[in-house]
């Protein structure tokens, strides 16, 4: 069989980063490592290619090279996959589509030859087996979970690696909580299923000898969802195998805002390469917390425990909705004092959505409050049910909070007082290398002279270098961050 794997184009949003990676040459800030894997569960004779839409085209002569197409993605993706579908179509060629966007919402795709749907250790040979006889189904879904420590090493060759900004791999699936607007516990379950820590480190290995060094995203639901297990096994090794190998990676995750209460496991995950946390704050408000069923969130001072991360040596980045039914006309400048006052630089504040078969879909079903808009993009304006709030007043309310944040005053603002709180891992000696001069002078040319109000930049730029001398290449990435997130929010 000759097998092309296809990711889909993702438009331009808040964490696409494209405006961001042009300093760097990059073209895309992750792979699509849910296709590298899929790629190691099929037959090893069979012959593999990868095209990602977000590097290069997808043209008419590779699908016709396929004998099968397979196609994965997100929601955000969504006008890239039906493209993808209507091409194989008309060039008759057969397609298998799997992945998240697929598993909630396969009954809207007309024309696909088999979906594949949940998680693909489970599905996929049960796929394969009925190829190899002659009869594959329409439809393979499952309400298991596998074990991943029998999932495979990603076929990481299939990529061209020095087009990414980062690598990624993924340590578990599954998060103990169960926040009702959040796919992820209808996708992977609420028990935390981990790969052995021989095998996190094997996949480590493979990446270390393919040449590649730099940042490499643990791409887990919640990294922290087996607290006992990270301590006890993967991070203790981890530590090792950093220091043997002189900090080759630093790795970014996602994780709940209750990691501030382990010093040891906080720790542990700086000692180990970690750096960068992404937490799902969303809101300041104790009663939209409460109705979202974000628990973990409360009887806390979120804002203490933000810094207290920062001070341990974590980049904390966050993201933070508005559109509760709890939500009152003072949620947008709550938002906005949280946000200034916590120093999170990388702050993405979006509508509230219900992603389909969400506790929060099927609570708005019922109340036959939805609309048939989700695009899985928090920022571009649309929201897929109707608010409690005057829509107006929300788009405005929320205008006003990405217009402030991201306007050069206040997040340059915000930068200095990260700079502030965070403490740099002994082990990040964050010098700027060789490769790095191109990006710096295209940023002191674009931020430094061409753009307007770049005085906010020559005021960070100064006070980062005579303040904070060895975090200055840190303060320099984040200008380069935020020239991307106002070029989103100049959309909105």
């Amino acid at each position: 069989m000759k097998i092309l794997l296809v990711y889909p184009e993702t438009p331009s949003s808040f964490w696409s980063f494209k405006d961001a990676l042009k300093f760097v040459a990059k073209k895309v800030a992750e792979p699509p490592l849910g296709l590298i894997t899929v790629a190691s569960l099929l037959p090893e004779e069979w012959e593999k290619k990868l095209v990602d839409m977000n590097i290069s085209k997808l043209e008419d002569a590779q699908i016709l090279w396929a004998d099968y197409v397979f196609l994965s993605g997100m929601n955000i993706q969504i006008k890239s996959f039906r493209e993808v579908i209507r091409r194989c179509n008309s060039l008759g060629v057969k397609i298998v589509v799997g992945g998240p966007l697929a598993t909630t919402q396969y009954k809207d795709f007309q024309g696909v030859d088999h979906f594949v749907l949940n998680e693909a250790e489970i599905t996929l040979p049960l796929f394969l087996d009925d190829l190899k006889n002659g009869n594959p189904k329409h439809i393979y879904m499952t309400d298991k979970f596998p074990e991943i420590s029998k999932s495979p090493v990603p076929m990481w060759e299939l990529l061209n690696i020095k087009k990414y900004a980062s690598l990624s791999l993924q340590y578990s699936r599954g998060c103990p909580y169960d926040c009702d607007f959040c796919s992820i516990t209808m996708l992977n379950g609420r028990n935390p299923r981990t790969k052995t820590s021989s095998q996190f480190i094997g996949e480590l290995e493979r990446i270390y000898e393919l040449g590649y060094r730099g940042p490499i995203s643990v791409v887990d639901d919640n990294f922290i969802g087996n607290k006992r297990k990270l301590k006890s096994d993967l991070l203790p090794k981890l530590i090792e195998w950093s220091k043997k190998k002189k900090y080759p990676f630093n790795f970014i995750t996602e994780v709940t805002v209750n990691l501030a209460d382990d010093d040891v496991l906080m720790d542990m995950m700086i000692e180990s390469g970690f750096n960068s946390v992404f937490i799902g704050i969303e809101t300041p408000s104790t009663e939209s917390l409460i109705e979202c069923g974000k628990s973990h969130n409360l009887k806390r001072n979120l804002i203490e425990s933000v810094l207290k991360l920062q001070d341990k040596g974590f980049i904390v980045s966050s993201g933070f909705i508005v559109g509760f039914d709890s939500d009152t006309p003072k949620v947008f400048q709550d938002q906005i004092d949280f946000i200034q006052k916590s120093g999170i630089v990388s702050a993405m504040v979006g509508l509230l959505n219900a992603p389909s078969g969400t506790k929060l879909f099927k609570k708005l079903q019922i109340e036959n409050r939805l609309l048939d808009v989700f695009s899985g993009n928090n920022m571009d304006g649309q929201m897929n049910f109707i608010p409690k709030m005057n829509y107006r007043d929300l788009m405005n309310g929320y205008s006003k909070i990405i217009r402030t944040i991201y306007s050069q005053k206040e997040y340059y603002l915000r930068v200095k007082q990260f700079l502030k709180n965070y403490r740099l891992p002994s082990w990040n000696k964050n010098k700027i290398k060789l490769k790095e001069v191109r990006a710096f002078v295209m940023l002191l040319w674009l931020l430094g002279t061409l753009e307007k109000g770049k005085k906010y930049f020559w005021k960070l730029f100064a006070h980062s270098l005579i303040r904070h001398p060895k975090k200055f290449p840190l303060a320099m990435t984040m200008a380069v961050y935020g020239y991307h997130y106002r070029r989103i929010a100049a959309k909105i």
